[in-house]
This record gives structure tokens, sequence and C-alpha cells, in this order.
């Protein structure tokens, strides 16, 4: 397909102006333009965040990446920088924004209910996790936002306590774990508000779905080897060991029946709309 193979050009071409400064002694200094940008981990010691934080920072959108360096690297902008510093209650409001409890035992606490109880309620979607890791014995350990925690104590305090509601019991009794495909719409919610370039969107829904849904949606290989090449990266605390990462691998795949057809016919309306354009351009969301 001729406008496939000239996106996938432009994927492997992809070049962005450098912004720079020169000394009198010839020295170049990027960070004395008032715009210039600068590296995630230099951005998270402005902001006075862990790697962790400032990576579910920008997760969550609340921090967001200009342009990205010639090497695809991740760049911010000192306007940006300031926009968030200049909030009421910096740090540590931001810091309660990003901060997560990992485990039904650790979130239990947050909320004043057993891990038991906890687990039901996540189990049957009423809390969605944030994250995810991999313990030791390839264990998924599902990941929190204490700040939504608290809101959800607050906004059903009949959830607290009592017994499960019919609708729960039976999601129990099916022994459903809708924490993957909660956690799933989550994570594709969230890349997909940060473009709205559409063959990155489209690759996006792409990486959802299982090898075998994605051939038969996108029959065309060229078409293919374009959301393969846009597709995001996995997301931050990803294992890197292989036994770990196969585990891991399972959560990004849509799994029951009715969640990948979701996930086609919204690829499907996705690429649509980006077939219609010769090279992926058009406004781009900040990433």
């Amino acid at each position: 397909m001729e406008g496939a193979t000239q996106v996938l050009s432009e994927v492997r071409g992809w070049a962005l102006p450098v912004v720079r400064a020169v000394l009198p002694s010839g020295v170049v200094r990027a960070d004395l333009l008032p715009d210039a940008a600068v590296g995630g981990a230099r951005a998270a010691g402005e902001l006075r965040l862990t790697r962790t934080e400032f990576a579910r920072a920008v997760q969550l959108g609340i921090v967001r990446a200009g342009p990205p360096a010639l090497g695809g690297a991740a760049r911010y902008t000192r306007a940006e920088l300031e926009r968030i510093r200049s909030a009421e209650g910096f740090p540590d409001a931001l810091r309660e924004r990003v901060e997560t409890v990992a485990g039904a035992e650790a979130a239990g606490v947050v909320l004043g209910v057993s891990p038991g109880r906890f687990t039901r309620l996540a189990r049957c979607g009423h809390i969605t996790p944030v994250g995810y890791r991999i313990n030791r014995y390839r264990v998924v350990v599902w990941l929190y936002l204490v700040a939504e925690l608290r809101e959800f104590a607050d906004r059903e305090p009949g959830m607290l306590r009592g017994s499960a509601p019919p609708a729960d019991r039976e999601l129990l009794a099916a022994k459903a774990d809708l924490r993957p495909r909660k956690w799933r719409g989550r994570h594709v919610g969230l890349l997909l508000r940060r473009t709205a370039d559409p063959w990155e969107r489209a690759a996006v829904l792409a990486s959802v779905l299982p090898e075998e849904e994605l051939r038969e949606a996108v029959p065309d290989p060229a078409e293919r080897l374009v959301l393969a090449a846009l597709a995001p990266p996995p997301p931050y605390g990803h294992p890197q060991i292989p036994a770990a990462a196969a585990v891991a691998l399972r959560l990004l795949r849509a799994q029951p029946p009715d969640e990948v057809h979701w996930y086609r016919t919204s690829l499907d309306f996705a690429l649509t709309g980006a077939r219609g354009q010769s090279k992926s351009t058009g406004d781009r969301g900040p990433t």
C-alpha cells in the first residue's frame, strides 16, 4: 500500500530541529534558552520527583513531554516544568497525585478494609489499577493510586462494609477478574490522549490485539509494519527478565472475546481515518 509505505519511510526519517545556544567560547548550551527542553532525569529532579514518580506523572498526563530528541528520547520544555512548579501546593500536591501502593494488603490499609475485601472490590471492577509489577514468584502485583483509593472510600462508603452485592457474587462465582481488562482500558485511554495523529492512534489500538486478531484485522503487511513501527513501548516497570516479561505480556493483550471485538472495531474506525492521509501528519498532542 503506497500510503502505508510512505508513512513508514517518514517514521524512519523523522527529524526535529535542535534548539541550541552557543557561548562565546563555542560551548553549546541548550539549557540557556527559556524554551529549551531537558531529559527525563533532569526534569524529574527539577520537579522533586523520583524516577518512578516522574514516570507515573508522565503516564497520567500530569507532565506533558514536548517533541522528542533526535534519538527519540523524551524531552520536557522549560515552560512545561514551570507550569507544574507554579501549581498550588508544589511539590507535595504533585507527589500525592502520583503516590501508589502495591498489592491488596497495602491498598486495604488505605481503605480501612481487609485484603480479602479489597481483592473482591478490585476483581469485580470497582477499583482500577494504574500499573503492575511481576514479583519474584512471577505473580502479578497490581498498583493503585492512593488518591483514587481515598476518593473511592469517600464516594462509596457502603462498599467498604456489609456483604457483596448480587452482581459481585455472580462475578466471583464465575471466577472473574476484571483487573487486567480495566487496566488495559485505562492504559489505552491514556495513550490515546497523548496523540491526535491518526496512524499513532491506530497503532495504540493495534498493540492491544493478539497477533492472530491483528493479522485478520489488518491483512496488508505494509500497514502492519507501520503500526509496529509506531507501537507504544511497554509501560514503565515492564519487566526485562524473559520469564517475568512473558507473564506481563499477557496483561498487554485483550483476552475476552467482547473486549477483542471492541478493540478490533475501534482499530477499523481508526484505520479508516488514517488511510485517508497520505502521510503521518496532523495535530500531535503531547507525548
